[in-house]
């Protein structure tokens, strides 16, 4: 059963109040989240307004319509902050994947980056770093079991710089989003690229009439 708020709060009874906590949760989009084309830019602005004042650090990733977010802070700020992120309306399915107190932090930067993990919209220079994280692909991480999360946060906290979708070619624009509601995130860019090549060719067939 998946972990609620008062559960994490039951499992850290014990802990002391002044201990560093690592809670890492997964969620799924909302439809209504799915074209809107800024919510990426909402999550990272709040995130980086209220991080700092908080003392939260962690990271935020999304693929294959899901989000999974570690964030580490004090006990009673991590809490808090669980609280406000169960009741975000942008995201449905809420899991708690992993709660446990920590000796330090695995992630340091308050700007809480997010990484895209859709193979289809990386740079080379992302595939090339980024070779480790196929096991864990296509994202799925609702299914995952402790060890697997913190494998996977392993990996991902060494990386250089953060996996980044191409500055050229499909973005997450309404129609991407929508493709994807409907299709695997690796048959999304073959799907509007057959579209777009399809105008093309209705294009062609108009102007020589």
């Amino acid at each position: 059963m998946p972990l609620q708020p008062v559960d994490t709060v039951n499992l850290l009874e014990n802990t002391e109040e002044s201990a560093l906590i690592q809670l890492v949760y997964v969620s799924s989009i909302t439809f209504k989240s799915r074209i809107n084309t800024s919510i990426f830019d909402e999550v990272e602005k709040h995130a980086r307004d209220h991080n700092e004042d908080h003392g939260i650090t962690g990271i935020l990733c999304y693929g294959n319509g899901q989000f999974l977010q570690c964030i580490e802070g004090s006990k009673k700020e991590v809490l808090t902050l669980q609280k406000r992120i169960f009741a975000d309306t942008r995201h449905k399915n809420v899991k708690v994947l992993l709660i446990q107190a920590i000796d330090q932090r695995s992630f340091s930067d308050w700007r809480m980056r997010l990484l895209f993990l859709e193979r289809w919209l990386w740079s080379p220079a992302t595939k090339q770093q980024a070779a480790q994280l196929a096991p864990f692909l296509p994202f799925s991480p609702h299914g995952w079991p402790p060890k697997r999360t913190e494998q996977f946060l392993q990996i991902i906290k060494n990386f250089e710089t953060p996996p980044h979708i191409k500055a050229a070619g499909i973005t997450y624009n309404a129609l991407g989003n929508m493709v994807q509601h409907i299709a695997a995130p690796h048959q999304a860019f073959l799907i509007v690229q057959s579209v777009l090549s399809l105008l093309v060719i209705v294009a062609l067939i108009l102007l020589y009439l």
